[in-house]
């Protein structure tokens, strides 16, 4: 839920308060009691993220990630400058010969 900020003309009462994107603005003071209310606009209108961060990968099933590990191991070794060329060589040169027979 996003904070809101608030401002009561008549008292110049100020507070922060957390509601639902859906709901309504509140118009009563709780200082004061007066209808007087003003929803400020600024950064308090937000969604706020606490923490380290929130990724697609943060909730992987643990064979997952076995397998990306995995995957992750064999490509950084793989990386080669005579072996990753030499890969692409040979699947173009069998596919010739397949084509060619």
């Amino acid at each position: 839920m996003p904070t809101y900020e608030y401002i009561c003309d008549a008292c110049q009462h100020q507070f922060e308060t957390f509601q639902s994107i859906t709901a309504d603005p509140l118009v009563k003071c709780p200082e004061c009691g007066k209808k007087k209310l003003r929803r400020l606009i600024g950064t308090g209108a937000a969604i706020i993220f606490k923490g380290s961060g929130f990724y697609c990968t943060d909730y992987r099933s643990e064979s997952y990630r076995r397998a990306a590990s995995k995957d992750n191991g064999g490509a950084s070794s793989g990386n080669g400058s005579g072996k990753g060329s030499g890969n692409g060589e040979s699947k173009a040169g069998s596919a010739s010969k397949k084509s060619s027979s």
